[in-house]
Parts: C-alpha cells; sequence; structure tokens
C-alpha cells in the first residue's frame, strides 16, 4: 500500500526535516511539509492531501499531534480518510487503522470522546438545576432586558462562533468554490463537493451559499464567485462537471472518475446503468477542446 507522509511544524523558525527524515525512514513514497499551527483545521498542504489520497492508501504521522490537535478534528480526518478507503498511521502512537488492535484503539478514543461529551452535558445540566433551587435565573441580565450593546454582543459572538465552524470545514469546500464558481452553477458545485464526503458532512446549496457569503463579506474569497453563472450548452455540462473533478485532483484515474460521478449520481451520457472509463475519457478530450482543462 502507498505511504504518504505528513510533516508539520507552527512556525517558519522550525523545520519539518527531523519528521520527514522518520517519514522516509517508514518507507513514504510521498512526504508533505507544511508551516501551521495545530489548532487550525483550515490547512491548505493537508486539504490538498486529504483531497488527493486514494483507497489503498496510508496517510502517516510522527505523532498524532502533527496531525490534530483535538481528538474530534482527528476523528474527523480518519473518517475522510475512511470514507476514501484510505488508513491512517501515527509511527510514535499506537494507532494503525489498517490493523485490528489500531481500530480498537481508535474505537477506544471514540468513546471517550463521547463519555467526555456526556460528563460535560451532565454537569451543566446540575448547574442549572443548582441555580434554580437558589433563586437565580439563568442568562444574560442585558438579553432579558433588551439592552442594545449587549444583543450586539452575542450576535457578534455567534458569528464568531459560525465562522470557527466554517473554517474547521473550509478544506472541503472553499478550494472547490474558489476554482469552480461562476463557471458551474450552484446545484453542480454542491455535488462536487458533497462526492467525496461522507453522508453526516455533505451541504445543502443553502448552507453552501451562507457559508460562502460570509466568507466573501470577510475578505476569504472574492465577490466574483458569487456572480451569476454563465449559460452553457446543454452538452457542455458533463465535460465541464468531470474537468472540475480532474482538476481537483490532476492525478485521478478515470475508473476514479467513474466512482466519483456514481457517488454524484450522475446519469450517464448513453444511458447505461454504470459510468465506464471510456465514456470519461470521451468528455475529458471534449473539456479538452472547450478549453476547460488547464
Amino acid at each position: 500500500m502507498p505511504l504518504i507522509g505528513y510533516a508539520r511544524v507552527s512556525t517558519e523558525d522550525q523545520t519539518p526535516l527531523p519528521q520527514s527524515q522518520a517519514l522516509k525512514s517508514a518507507g513514504c513514497a510521498e512526504i508533505y511539509e507544511e508551516h501551521a499551527s495545530g489548532g487550525n483545521r483550515a490547512r491548505p498542504v493537508l486539504g490538498r492531501v486529504l483531497e488527493r489520497i486514494q483507497s489503498g492508501d496510508t496517510l502517516v504521522v510522527v505523532r498524532i499531534d502533527r496531525l490534530a490537535r483535538s481528538l474530534s478534528h482527528l476523528l474527523e480526518v480518519i473518517e475522510r480518510l475512511e470514507a476514501r478507503g484510505a488508513f491512517f498511521r501515527s509511527i510514535q502512537d499506537p494507532i494503525d487503522t489498517g490493523s485490528p488492535q489500531g481500530k480498537f484503539t481508535l474505537q477506544v478514543l471514540g468513546a471517550a470522546a463521547e463519555f467526555e461529551r456526556a460528563l460535560i452535558r451532565e454537569r451543566t445540566k446540575a448547574g442549572l438545576a443548582s441555580a434554580r433551587t437558589k433563586g437565580r435565573v439563568g442568562g444574560n441580565p442585558g438579553l432579558r432586558a433588551k439592552d442594545p450593546a449587549a444583543l450586539r454582543k452575542v450576535r457578534l459572538a455567534r458569528q464568531d462562533g459560525y465562522m470557527e465552524r466554517l473554517n474547521e470545514t473550509a478544506q472541503d469546500w472553499v478550494p472547490h468554490v474558489r476554482r469552480l464558481r461562476p463557471d458551474l452553477a450552484w446545484e453542480d458545485v454542491v455535488r462536487i463537493i458533497n462526492g467525496p464526503l461522507p453522508e453526516a458532512r455533505r451541504w445543502t446549496q443553502s448552507r453552501l451559499l451562507r457559508a460562502v457569503k460570509a466568507y466573501v463579506r470577510d475578505g476569504f474569497l472574492p465577490e466574483t464567485v458569487l456572480a451569476r453563472a454563465g449559460r452553457r450548452e446543454t452538452g457542455d455540462r458533463l465535460p465541464a462537471i468531470v474537468a472540475a473533478i480532474k482538476g481537483a485532483d490532476p492525478g485521478i484515474t478515470l475508473q476514479a472518475i467513474c466512482e466519483r460521478l456514481e457517488s454524484m449520481r450522475e446519469r450517464t451520457p448513453r444511458g447505461r446503468t454504470r459510468w465506464q472509463p471510456s465514456s470519461v475519457k470521451m468528455l475529458l478530450e471534449r473539456a479538452e477542446r472547450l478549453g476547460l482543462l488547464e
């Protein structure tokens, strides 16, 4: 199985060389290096690795903290790998999702995370009940009085929380939106984004539009992505979609594109029940003639 290494350091002053050497010794054929904070989930290099990794590949890190600083982020990344049929291994930690022992360790970690969330919920409920018995009413007094300053503060806090949640998933959708809009209609962009994602993390068109507008407002995406999609000839739609999939992963195989189109529930051009590599090849050739491939 191909081993793909990922090395991360937090600052430009640090060097990922020791990690890269350890990954090379572990047999990694490709190694990706990144300078970024571990608390930032929207890391561009990690996003490209997760987008390009294929079925049967194994993502390898020296230590878990090089990939994720929180258990929830670690489980999220591993879920994305499993959705692609890929595996995860940490050299210095007992996690290798390609082995029964590693899977068991992962299940224990998941159970521990759920137990921790349950304890927090119970402590919160107990604290609120105790406060009520003492005559204290929960909530913000300023909100109860509809104070404008308090309302504005809560609104800004909610907006910050929303942006933080968007940042955690930005690697899933921002590169696609930046590359595909406004050339493709939103409904096609959503389907392309959702193709490799597990069911629980898929987007609706309304949710994606709201997220894009928030990123445009804060300057993370150009306003042009919100422009009206140009009219496209009926016969050019499939070549455009296939070109978009190829553009996101230049090394993707024809069979993998077939699988992506089937996950998008895209109909074949000749009415067949399954997509065939020959059909994808034909569409790629048409996309190249139309200038849709870089």
